[in-house]
């Protein structure tokens, strides 16, 4: 069982990533890639990337075991800004910090099997196996990240706007009632079924939360206690993710309104910034702002400036439009189709798309 227990300053210091951690999902989906489960949603996913990686599982296995503790050095906060910004803070780390993780993953390996050589140099606090380990690092999320990240972002976003209503409705409290039923919060304690007992106290230094696709099943904590306190929890999955633009075919409301409005308008969904609104339907930044005009202008969309950028939220008679057009709320709008079609000719629906 893991048990977070709060103080009212902790509460009060709640927070939501800002955007999928690329280290966190880097590590997570090596724990996907090498189980069986979720084959609905991981499965696709699971070919695609094991066909474009090269060797970097036999390396990154060392560190990474199938289950159990891995290092927290690898999973730094800095990679919730970029991958860049990530491997520059795990390459950072102290010497002696990571001769202690690394000294713990040891004793936690099955049958007490020892680490192999360039993981003890890297203990060792040696350079050379730091270029191993960043070069493995960030061939593997090319391979199995990259090409999925508009889709991981997607669904992390979808995730932020439901805690987010939920925060404005009920304040910390109801932020925390409302998280995946892996998580139970009985005030003032949040409580997960757990490999391992953990109790975990803030003490005053709040919580970051941070959803994440590749989490599955049970929510993930660092294991150094003094360490910035962030909760890794699944978010809810809807479809299986895929690389690169995908059309979105005919609906009702796309022949109504036109398949790009129709993407921009599903895109605003619990709401989002023009950018925002730019990645989720596959289009540029201009298009955006124009097709969300278009919409405001008919009274579909309320756009409020928030400093340097501007909110776009649906109007009652836009969400009443949206679902009633059969768009699923929630669900991810797909990039839209950038080229022209000819007047008085049928769309033609497409088949699925496939890496």
């Amino acid at each position: 069982m893991l048990r977070i227990h709060f103080t009212g300053d902790d509460l009060a210091g709640v927070r939501m990533a800002a955007r999928p951690d690329a280290l966190w999902e880097t590590i997570l989906s090596f724990h996907r890639l090498r189980d069986r489960r979720g084959a609905l949603v991981y499965g696709a996913w699971r070919s695609e990337s094991r066909a474009r990686l090269n060797g970097e599982t036999r390396l990154l296995g060392a560190l990474v075991p199938t289950r159990g503790y891995f290092p927290d050095f690898l999973t730094p906060p800095q990679g919730l800004d970029s991958l860049d910004a990530g491997l520059q803070a795990v390459r950072a780390t102290p010497p002696a910090r990571v001769h202690t993780e690394l000294a713990l993953l040891a004793t936690s390996r099955p049958g007490g099997a020892p680490l192999p050589g360039w993981a003890r140099d890297l203990a060792e606090g040696r350079q050379e196996p730091f270029g191993r380990l960043i070069g493995a690092l960030r061939g593997y999320h090319r391979a199995a990240i990259e090409p999925y990240w508009s889709h991981i972002e997607a669904r992390v976003e979808a995730d932020r706007a439901v805690r987010g209503r939920a925060l404005l409705d009920g304040g910390a409290d109801e932020l925390l009632a409302s998280l995946p039923p892996v998580l139970r919060w009985r005030a003032p304690v949040l409580e997960a079924d757990y490999p391992v007992d953990r109790e975990l106290r803030l003490d005053g230094r709040g919580l970051l939360l941070q959803p994440s696709y590749f989490c599955r099943g049970t929510p993930v904590v660092l294991r150094d206690p003094d360490l910035p306190p962030v909760l890794v929890y699944p978010v809810t999955h809807t479809d299986a993710p895929v690389s690169g633009p995908v059309d979105p075919g005919s609906s009702p409301l796309g022949r109504l309104v036109g398949h790009t409005r129709c993407a921009v308008l599903t895109a605003i969904g619990h709401g989002g910034t023009t950018s925002e609104l730019a990645r989720r339907a596959g289009v540029s930044l201009a298009s955006a702002s124009q097709h969300a005009g278009v919409l405001r202008d008919a009274g579909l969309v309320v756009t409020l400036r928030q400093g340097s950028s501007v909110l776009h939220t649906l109007t009652p008679l836009g969400a009443a439009l949206l679902h009633g057009g059969g768009a699923q709320p929630g669900r991810q709008p797909q990039p839209a189709v950038q080229r022209r079609q000819p007047q008085r000719r049928r769309y033609a629906r497409n088949g699925p798309v496939t890496s």
